[in-house]
């Protein structure tokens, strides 16, 4: 079921402009509570979710005239806050309610499901890859009553999906990008630093699995990485030592930045909320700047 808000509460989409080291303010709403922005490859509008939606908003748009445009789903499941956007810009791809992954053509020529079935099995978007063969995502199963997450790929030709970890902690976020090598690499968070709930960190990991690094060593709980197109940069959402999950409406969560090499990040803003500010890859296609929303305080 899509978040709604606490009474008295709106959202804000942002964009963090590297060059001025400082947000714009695109769109504020107390009606629709919307969540992860991607940008669209062309650099004209960014696409948010909401109420189990998705919509349009001009990247150009300043605050007071920016407008939410609904973009047409075919009549899928709603959908959550994974989502990511074909590399040609011709499809959106996003996480259903139902537990699957569907393909949305923009052209409005309907959707299909690119996931197989798994039985008790849920996909969680996140990352697709630079040429748009392959999708990355977090599959969600039960062993009795421990849930598992680990990483996955999933090509869209129709092939069997990669399992990229296999351990008993929690793992999300997977998303593809270049690394300090320049080669495509899949970026994650995990709980396998600290061995329990609260220690999660980022790392990155080959597309066959090997050569899992580190990225990320410090007191704060660490999510959501987001390398920039041209690999020079790594934005993420730092939440205060001990946060479990990724929650929303929580006070001193950080945007942070530091490079796929990785090493502490600088903090760029300092915001309320946590889920639904940056939980899929929101940079512009000219790597210049980024998206994110925030929430006001309770």
């Amino acid at each position: 079921m899509a978040r709604d808000f606490a009474p008295g509460q709106s959202a804000t989409l942002w964009i963090y402009d590297l060059e001025a080291d400082a947000p714009r303010e695109v769109l504020t709403s107390d009606t629709l509570l919307f969540e992860a922005p991607n940008w669209m490859p062309d650099g004209s509008a960014l696409i948010v979710n909401g109420a189990g939606r998705l919509f349009w908003v001009p990247a150009t748009a300043t605050a007071g005239d920016a407008q939410l445009t609904e973009i047409d789903l075919g009549g899928i499941p709603e959908i959550n806050n994974d989502h990511v956007i074909a590399p040609n810009g011709s499809a959106v791809f996003v996480s259903a309610e139902d537990g699957h992954l569907y393909e949305v053509p923009l052209d409005g020529s309907g959707p299909r499901q690119v996931s197989h079935d798994h039985g008790d099995f849920r996909h969680y978007l996140h990352g697709i890859s630079r040429d748009g063969s392959t999708l990355a995502y977090i599959g969600l199963s039960w062993d009795g009553d421990r849930r598992v997450t680990n990483v996955y790929l999933l090509p869209l030709d129709g092939g069997d999906e990669v399992q990229l970890t296999d351990d008993p902690y929690q793992d999300d976020g997977a998303e593809f990008g270049p690394g300090p090598d320049g080669d495509e690499w899949v970026y994650f968070n995990s709980e396998r630093a600290g061995g329990a709930a609260g220690h999660a960190q980022l790392f990155r990991v080959r597309p066959d699995g090997a050569s899992v690094t580190q990225l990320t060593d410090d007191e704060r709980v660490n999510w959501f990485p987001h390398p920039s197109p041209d690999g020079a940069h790594l934005a993420y959402v730092s939440y205060p030592p001990g946060t479990e999950g990724h929650p929303e409406n929580i006070a001193d969560v950080r945007l942070r930045l530091t490079t796929p090499a990785g090493g502490t990040g600088r903090d760029l803003v300092t915001v309320f909320g946590g889920q639904g500010a940056m939980n899929v890859g929101s940079w512009a296609p000219d790597s210049s700047a980024f998206a994110y929303v925030t929430y006001s305080e309770l």
